[in-house]
């Protein structure tokens, strides 16, 4: 649904079929899956619960589905079939919301919850609860007399969760207020028990984000709590080079394992990763980078650049390279610069304005030699090619940094005394 389309009840979502791109369906709408939050925030939505043709339920990000319109719902076409399970922190929309008693802010009324409303956010691809329909008085006989009204989600209360609360789903709640690193900060200095009960509950893309952060001690000790499809499903999350580094600490048997349940084409990034030795571009290098082909315009790279997970190092320029546009690729032919991109009319072919005066860097170049490229160049990041010409991936000045700093970095409180201070 695009930004400013009417909102969609709930309701209207139970059972209807979702289909991929080419117009196959692949199960029907059980269910909506929400996360509560702390601070007056309203619930996130987090996917939607899919019965597939086996009856098996499964799990469909919100940020898999292109379209909810006209009775059905549109995916990206990539669907992982591993079989839900609701986590500590997470709700069923239709079934623990529907029919619950919960009182009207103002009036401390008790109504009934009917119906859920849920809109995306402009520009993004979150979605959030937006609405309530509520009906006044008990249940019962009376249920059907009393007066029904739609009020927003803050009119309400029983849903979110108390800012005094304890367990797991309140500080689950409080660190997604925070960045990554200090989310990562903060599990790095709980027990182990703690740190693990708190990691489990956070969905697969945050535990992704927080794990790239944390020590490799943690990221082990983390993932080798986790059932092993959960771990996968983590992998897969993180930045192919992130997640190459995190399995080479595992055991053989174990890497393998985790590589054999990842999705194929997560599981070959990951796998290429792996060939190279760790402290050269090839091991340092993501597989994701941003590429268009040579008929893109200005304005196709600006729409790529303003993806909101992209690092600010990858949204700093694009690279341009011949069919096929992954890594990877045909041809590479050079790179464009953001701030080029800036100066340039929308209408503008990216193969017009490429610069190619820069020798890209080979996958064996060792580490000191990557580093002096970057200063050298003034670059936050650098394109790797093959000996055929093809792009395999990018080496981000982040990336560099992590392996230049003393091995305990990550360990160190940066927010302690005479560390970092953040302003208001």
């Amino acid at each position: 649904m695009a930004a400013g389309a009417p909102r969609v009840f709930v309701s209207h979502l139970s059972g209807v079929p979702v289909f991929d791109p080419n117009g196959d369906q692949v199960g029907r709408v059980r269910d909506l899956v929400a996360m509560l939050r702390v601070g007056g925030r309203p619930p996130r939505i987090l996917g939607l619960v899919v019965e597939v043709v086996s009856r098996r339920r499964i799990f469909l990000p919100m940020t898999r589905v292109t379209g909810v319109e006209s009775g059905q719902v549109i995916t990206t076409g990539v669907v992982n079939m591993r079989r839900f399970e609701q986590r500590p922190t997470e709700r069923l929309v239709l079934g623990e919301f529907l029919d619950r008693r919960v009182r009207l802010v103002e009036t401390e009324e008790e109504v009934t919850v009917l119906d859920v409303a849920i809109q995306q956010l402009p520009a993004r691809r979150d979605w959030e609860i937006d609405k309530y329909f509520v009906r006044k008085g008990r249940g019962g006989a009376l249920r059907r007399k009393g007066e029904t009204l739609t009020v927003e989600w803050s009119a309400v209360s029983g849903f979110s969760l108390e800012e005094h609360g304890q367990g797991a789903e309140n500080l689950v709640a409080t660190f997604e207020r925070l960045r990554p690193a200090d989310v990562a900060n903060a599990l790095h200095h709980l027990s182990p028990k703690r740190r693990v009960e708190v990691a489990a509950a956070l969905d697969d893309d945050r535990l992704a984000d927080v794990l790239e952060e944390l020590p490799e001690d943690d990221q082990v000790e983390i993932l080798g709590k986790l059932k092993e499809e959960r771990a996968a499903d983590v992998l897969e999350a993180m930045d192919p080079d992130d997640a190459a580094d995190l399995l080479s600490e595992l055991p053989e048997e174990d890497k393998e394992r985790l590589l054999t349940l990842m999705r194929p084409d997560d599981a070959a990034d990951v796998r290429r990763l792996m060939a190279y030795e760790e402290r050269t571009a090839g091991g340092l290098m993501t597989t994701e980078p941003i590429v268009l082909r040579p008929d893109a315009t200005v304005a196709d790279a600006l729409a790529r650049v303003r993806q909101q997970d992209l690092s600010p190092a990858l949204a700093a320029q694009v690279y341009v390279c011949r069919s096929p546009d992954e890594t990877p690729t045909g041809k590479y032919l050079g790179t464009v610069h953001f701030q080029r991109l800036l100066r340039d009319p929308p209408f503008t072919l990216v193969s017009s304005i490429v610069d190619s005066d820069l020798v890209p860097l080979p996958p064996d170049t060792p580490l000191p030699t990557v580093t002096s490229y970057l200063a050298a160049y003034n670059l936050v990041s650098a394109p790797v090619v093959d000996e055929s010409g093809s792009l395999l991936g990018a080496v981000t000045v982040d990336d560099v940094l992590d392996h230049l700093l003393p091995e305990d970095w990550r360990e160190t409180d940066f927010h302690g005394e005479g560390g970092i201070r953040h302003g208001r």
